[in-house]
């Protein structure tokens, strides 16, 4: 059985009604939403990883982007508390499965505000993104969660996208990617890959060299794998129009790149 295990949610019935602040609102196809995440799930699952159902929260239109609900370290989770009141009751399910997985429960409470797509993990480097869902309290009291067992916080500005992941994230060797346009301080990682497309920024690490990305990167899966990289490529189009990615589609336990 796979030692590694993938937290995913099903769409819900009003996935059309999910939040949009970056981006024009664009008809969604909630048939074809459906398609794709099935084969998201099967992509994960085809390369090593055990896919975990989060109860499927139905009345609320983003819970399939179920990153933004937790947020996990070694063996401990930290239960966010979204920046966008609309998204608060996405959490409760999120809760029992990583409870049930084992995790010591922690919570980030009022007036703090955080969604796990604001956190990318680097080894023991946490980068946490200051922006539109994530604000000052809630990265203190991450802080206060994950310090103790060997972390280090490191606060970064996000103005130009909806989520620190929604600009960047890393490679295996912990390489930050992004594309340049949307990124506020590329200087502030130590090493830094500009790629062409914004889509591009957004890979999960699945295994040895394969990355999973976006079909709307296609430069950038020339480029990764120009660079040794194995991209496998997931169709994610209906979830983009709500500026969802493929790193927010899932949780990744076990991943030390988040």
């Amino acid at each position: 059985m796979p030692s590694k295990k993938a937290l995913i949610r099903r769409p819900s019935p009003r996935l059309a009604e999910g939040l949009v602040t970056h981006v024009e609102r664009t008809q969604v196809d909630l048939g074809l939403a459906l398609e794709q995440w099935d084969a998201y799930a099967a992509a994960l699952r085809a390369h090593g990883w055990e896919t975990v159902e989060v109860e499927p929260a139905d009345d609320c239109p983003d819970s399939v982007f179920v990153e933004d609900a937790v947020v996990v370290y070694r063996n401990v989770a930290l239960i966010t508390r979204p920046g966008a009141a609309s998204r608060r009751e996405e959490t409760g399910g999120v809760e029992e499965a990583v409870a049930r997985l084992g995790c010591s429960v922690n919570w980030v409470w009022d007036p703090g505000t955080l969604e796990g797509g604001d956190v990318l993990k680097i080894g023991d480097t946490i980068y946490v993104g200051r922006g539109g869902r994530t604000n000052a309290a809630g990265i203190q009291q991450l802080r206060a969660v994950f310090e103790p067992l060997g972390a280090r916080i490191v606060a970064v500005p996000v103005s130009r996208v909806l989520h620190l992941k929604s600009a960047v994230t890393a490679l295996h060797d912990g390489t930050v990617i992004g594309h340049i346009p949307v990124v506020d301080r590329p200087a502030l990682f130590p090493r830094f890959l500009s790629v062409p497309e914004e889509s591009g920024g957004h890979v999960v690490l699945l295994d040895g060299a394969k990355l999973l990305i976006a079909a709307s990167a296609p430069k950038t899966a020339d480029l990764l794998a120009d660079l040794g990289y194995e991209p496998v490529v997931v169709d994610i189009s209906e979830f983009e129009k709500l500026e969802g990615c493929v790193t927010c589609l899932s949780v990744r336990l076990r991943d030390l790149y988040g």
